[in-house]
Formats: C-alpha cells, structure tokens, sequence
C-alpha cells in the first residue's frame, strides 16, 4: 500500500506518538482503491471503487479541508495530531490528495479503459460515433439539453455568478471578432445536476457511454453566436461543506430554519478545490484562483483522455444490461439464536429468548417485522426510538404513522443533522410530527448516533417492553451492505435502561446509574478508559489480559494513550479499525503489544465491538460509538454489554473471523501506512464476507480470543 511521502514534512510527522486523522483517512482511500485493482472482481465491481473513492473524496474536501480552511481564513490557530501547524499541513495534505488524485486517473485510463469493450461496453465522445448515432445525439442535445444550458457572463458589467458545487461546468472564453486579448470575457455554463451523466448508444453487442460534456462540447458554440472562442475549459468545483451547529437548549421550530439555511451554505460556500482538464486557459485559472483564493496545489489536473468526476460511472455499474456481471449477495441466513419453532410470533419469541442480528448475514426483516406489528397491536401502547438515517420511502416512517393512526403514544428523537442526510430527515420528521407524534428535534447542542428502540405492550396482568439496541441506522437499504449488530430483547435490566436513557432525552432528566448502559457524552469515555486499565492491572500482576476492539474509527487521544499505557504493561491489544486510526501500532517503548487491522471489502464494515478478557470472564459489548472526540463529547451514543453466554459466544466469534481474514485484511504499519495481508502457501482465502454466512451454533460455542 501506499507509505506516506518522504519529504520536509515526513520527520515531524514520524517523530509524533499520533497519526494526522486527516493523512490517516487518506490512507483508508488508497485501501478503498485497491479493491480496484483486484483482478477477482469483475470490471463493473473495480468501476463501482472507483466511483466510492471519487465520493469518499469529494466529502473529505467538503468536510475535512472544508475544517481546515475554516482555520486559515479566520487566522486560528490549530495543530494537527502530526505536529504540523495549518499552513505546513494544508501543504502536506495537498500532497498527499495530489498523489491520490494521480493514481486515481492513472489507473483508470491505463487499466480500466482499456478492458471496456471486452465487457460490452465503451466510453466514447460523439465523433466516434456513427453517422446516425451522431444524428441521435444532435438531436438529443438541441431538444433536451440545450433549452436547459444558460451561458452566464462574467466582465465588467456582470457580476460573478455563483457557481454550484460539484457540478461540471465549461469555463469558455471568448472575445468579439478583432478585440485584443485584454478584452476577453468568461462564461460559465454549468450542466444541470437532472441530466443523465451518459448519454447511452445501444447496440446489439455494446453500449456506448458518451459523456454529457462531451455531447454538450460538440455543440457549446451554439450558445456563442457571432463571437470569438479562445477556449472551452471543462472544470469542477468543491466547496466547504462543513458547519457547526450552535443550537440552543431551547429547540423550536426556529432551529429547523437555522439548518436548512445552513444547508444553503454548501452551496455557496469557499472552493477548496478545483478539478480542472488539462490544457485549460491560463488566464481563467489565473482570474478564478484570484477569486476563489487558492494556491496552485488545489488545482488537480485531469487528463482528457480520463473522466472528470467518477461518481457518475454509478449510470454503467446499475446500467440492468450488465446486473449479472456483478456477483449477487447471498440470501441472508437465520440469526443462530433465533429459534426454528413459533418463530411466526416475534413478541413470542423475544419473551422466551434474546436475539442478536448480524447483517447483513442476517435479515434486518425481524426489526421491521417488531416495529410492524407493534403499530397494528391492540396490546401495543407505546413506542418510542431514536432515528439518524432512513432510506427513501421507509418502512420505519409507513409503521409509525401507522402506530399514531391506531391511537398509540409514538416519541421520536429525530436527528436532523445527519450529515449530507438533513433534508430528507427534516422533510421525514416533519411529517411524523403533523401526523401527531412527539418528535424531538436534537437535544442541545449534540448529534444523536444511538440506535434504540422501546415498545411498551399491555399483556395480561403485566406490562412487557421489547427493546431493540444497535450500531446500524434503520435502514433497510444500507443494512443490505453494510455490516452491523442489533439486539432484540424483553430483558429487564436492558428495559429499565433504554427507559431511563428515554426519559432523560425527552424530558428535564439527570439519570441514575444505567445498569448495563454505557453512554456518551455521559461517561463513555471514562467508562472505557477503566476497562482499559483494569486490564493493565492484571497483566502487572501477572494475570491473563487482552483487548479486542472493533470498531470504525479510533482517534480520542485519552483512549489511545490509555491503549498505550495497556501496552506497555503487557496487555496484548488487537484493534480492528476500519477507517481513521491515530494510533501508531508496534512502536519500541509504546505500542510493541498493539495490532491494528483494517477490513475493506464487499461489505462496508460498520459494527463496533469491544471486548475485554477480564481475567477469563470476558465482558462484550456492542453499539454505535467509534472512540472518537466527537462521539465522546458531541454525540448521544450508547453501547451496551451482551448477558446472554450464546450471545456473547457470538460476539467472541465475530472478532475471531475478523482476525482470521485474509482476504479483505491490511496491517497497520508504526508509520501509518498499511500492508495487505495475503494468502499464505499454506493457507486456505478466508474471507470473512463469505464466511459469516455459515456460522452454526458448534462453530461460535467453540470460539476463543486467547
């Protein structure tokens, strides 16, 4: 994998006990790309990582340099985990993104490109076309795309229009016939964010994908009459898209107002980057860095035989033509904790037993099939639950204004500042609302990331609650592939605490001691460090210790030194840790006792799992918290510990796969950069995202740590 860059930056960098969150995200980048290099996958699945890198990449400009421009421009100060001040790390990152940006392209025209036609189809401009296809697409621009198009002018008479974020659009430059240069004027034409990225040829044998810049550059002088085109730059911009929310205790419907107004400011925010084609005038790029106040490391270069914005290479990978080209998910397999008699009854089986999902290996269906029944129910009397994300159209949103329509109390803690996901919970929440259910707009100045749901049901002589606990968000696209943990149950103790956790959210509520629990920005943080510690203790005594941690991303410094302080008593730490890692493994005098992996692969690692040897009596736990900053003091997360031995067993075995894997696995390295496991002469490929299809019962009660 790809080692950060030696140059007069890399020595301080290196001399840090931390690693930069920002180069360390960078990092999960280039193992995202890898999966693009992998000749198993079929071609649609290395286009499909390409396009995910391309995403990945525009949110971290949008969200991280967006941060860190924050600083610059307003003259704070800040120094990163690196060592570095804001000028020299803005240098360092601009570096690193540039090198990225490079093989990105690279490997797309070099590698990719050239296998297209090989799998049936071509990425091609117009005059390659056929005379009749050329006709097609002629014909599709002046009727479809051209009363869309509107040249907007910049000179001494017009102002500088505000130009969209993330749009592709054509900077030309033009003067009148026989003007000298100094009277050049530039026009943006910014295409349309509602037309289709490809226009697609079919053939009997191929598709052809001939990009919209492409059919509109063919074209552009049609909306220059009588003037002279110097050139037609093709260029893209990113903006900041990172604000925080200063919202007050008292949340009303103002607060609403506040963020969809903050929403805006992604539109017109300051450009942190510009993709640019090669070739582009000089004098336009000069007059937009002017402008836009950037420096010539935020210009990345694409070449014209590459493909400005792989997003859009989303339009061939779902193209139905090529859906057998990349290899379908397995059907999901029953939770081995779900019983195969009267399984018909979830409120049945819930009072008999715990059980534990792991999707998507295991159908979130049971989750829906709860909340379902639960707004049909007589017995049912109230339901209350945390929402951060939905899909489009949610099953989630049809059963609880199912639930208020049958006369059922439904309390809703709506995140509206799920990031990149405000508007569609907003418009979600408001309709929850109208319908009569009590929503709660946030709480204070935090982001609610727990999941939890609560179901009170009326049963004979006795009230039953039914609890659900999770790290994934109710979603029942994104539970399809990303993997996650949930934990239905009418255990008590989980009920008495969701119920207090509930109270306190919704209600003017300290809370007393949570039994099983543990909560941020409570005590989460300290809570972990104690666990962490107790370990150490044990292995200073001499007693058996360890550490397994799974999670998405670890950057909390009082955690990682505490990891650290473990270490160095002699406390084995295997950390699994998706994205960012500030934590620098197998240093001398440090961190010789840490591992740290990271899983990429078909499936988006998103469960958190943390488990502590306790001196052979292990203690599990599971939820939504990373052990970052911002899910310590920001954030409303809860994690909870597993009571049941099976379901604990279960826990024991997921973290033992994940060691195990050697197909989607990368090692950390002391400088931050990571080195692909691979097969070894003799090994058999174990790969987890295959493997967790055929878990049994013999194979979990069997698993161990150390």
């Amino acid at each position: 994998m790809k080692a950060l860059v030696n140059d007069r930056f890399s020595n301080v960098i290196y001399q840090s006990d931390l690693i930069s969150r920002d180069l360390s995200w960078l990092q999960f980048n280039w193992r995202v790309l890898d999966q693009c290099k992998k000749s198993n996958r079929s071609i649609f699945e290395r286009l499909k990582f390409l396009a995910i890198t391309a995403s990945n990449l525009d949110e971290f400009f949008m969200i991280r340099v967006g941060s860190l421009y924050n600083y610059l421009d307003y003259d704070k100060e800040r120094v990163d985990y690196s060592g570095l001040r804001e000028e020299p790390f803005k240098i360092k990152l601009m570096v690193e993104s540039q090198q990225f940006h490079k093989e990105q392209h690279d490997y797309f025209v070099n590698v990719l490109l050239p296998a297209t036609r090989e799998n049936g189809f071509l990425l091609s401009n117009a005059k390659n076309l056929a005379e009749e296809e050329q006709e097609k697409i002629k014909d599709y621009y002046y009727k479809a795309i051209h009363p869309m198009l509107t040249p907007m002018v910049f000179d001494g008479y017009h102002t500088f229009p505000i130009l969209m974020n993330r749009l592709l659009i054509f900077g030309v430059v033009t003067r009148n016939h026989g003007d000298k240069k100094e009277n050049r004027k530039l026009s943006f034409v910014q295409i349309p964010s509602n037309i289709p990225r490809f226009f697609e040829v079919e053939r009997e044998d191929m598709v052809v994908y001939i990009p919209i810049e492409e059919v509109i550059r063919e074209h552009i002088v049609s909306l220059f009459r009588n003037v002279e085109i110097e050139s037609i730059n093709l260029f893209r911009i990113t903006r900041n898209g990172d604000f925080t929310l200063e919202e007050s205790e008292d949340v009303d419907a103002n607060f609403l107002e506040e963020i969809k107004r903050k929403l805006n400011t992604r539109k017109t925010g300051r450009v942190v980057r510009i993709e640019v084609e090669e070739g582009y005038s000089k004098w336009m790029m000069n007059l937009l860095k002017g402008r836009w106040e950037l420096q010539d490391d935020s210009i990345f270069k694409v070449e014209r035989s590459s493909l400005m914005d792989f997003t859009g290479l989303w339009q061939v990978i779902n193209n139905r033509r090529f859906k057998d080209k990349i290899p379908a998910i397995p059907d999901p397999v029953t939770p081995v904790s779900y019983p195969t008699e009267g399984a018909d009854n979830i409120f049945q089986v819930l009072k008999r037993q715990d059980v534990l999902l792991h999707h998507p290996y295991n159908n979130i269906e049971p989750v829906f099939q709860l909340l379902e029944k639960a707004a049909e129910d007589p017995y049912v009397m109230a339901i209350k639950m945390t929402i951060y994300r939905l899909a489009k159209d949610s099953r989630i949103t049809s059963a609880l204004l199912k639930a208020v329509e049958n006369g059922k109390h439904v309390s809703v803690l709506f995140e509206v500042k799920a990031r990149f996901d405000e508007e569609n919970n907003i418009r979600e929440a408001k309709k929850l609302q109208k319908a009569g259910c009590f929503v709660i707009f946030g709480v204070s100045n935090l982001k609610t990331h727990t999941k939890l749901l609560l179901i009170v049901r009326k049963e004979e002589d006795r009230v039953t609650r039914y609890v659900h606990m999770s790290s994934g968000n109710y979603n029942e696209e994104t539970s399809r592939f990303y993997t996650d943990l949930g934990l239905l149950s009418t255990n008590e103790i989980y009920a008495n605490d969701v119920s207090e956790f509930f109270n306190v959210i919704t209600g003017h509520s300290i809370p007393s001691v949570y039994k099983n629990l543990i909560t941020a920005p409570r005590d989460m943080r300290n809570q972990l460090i104690a666990l962490i510690k107790n370990e150490a203790q044990n292995a200073k005594e001499g007693k058996p210790s360890g550490i397994v941690i799974k999670i998405n991303s670890l950057e909390d410094s009082e955690i990682i030194h505490a990891f650290y302080e473990a270490s160095q008593a002699g406390v084995p730490i295997k950390l699994i840790v998706r994205g960012i890692c500030c934590l620098r493994p197998g240093r001398a005098g440090l961190s010789e006792n840490i591992e740290v992996l990271s899983l990429v692969g078909d499936f988006l690692e998103h469960s958190r799992v943390f488990y502590f040897h306790n001196q052979g009596e292990p203690r599990l736990f599971a939820g939504s918290a990373d052990m970052m900053v911002r899910s310590f003091d920001r954030r409303l997360e809860s994690i909870f510990e597993l009571l049941d031995t099976v379901l604990k067993q279960q826990l024991i075995n997921l973290l033992r796969y994940n060691l195990r894997d050697n197909v989607n696995s990368y090692v950390m390295q002391e400088d931050g950069s990571y080195v692909a496991k691979t097969v070894g002469p003799d090994e058999k490929p174990f790969n987890v995202h295959k493997e967790f299809f055929h878990v049994t019962m013999s194979i979990i009660m069997k698993a161990k740590l150390f």
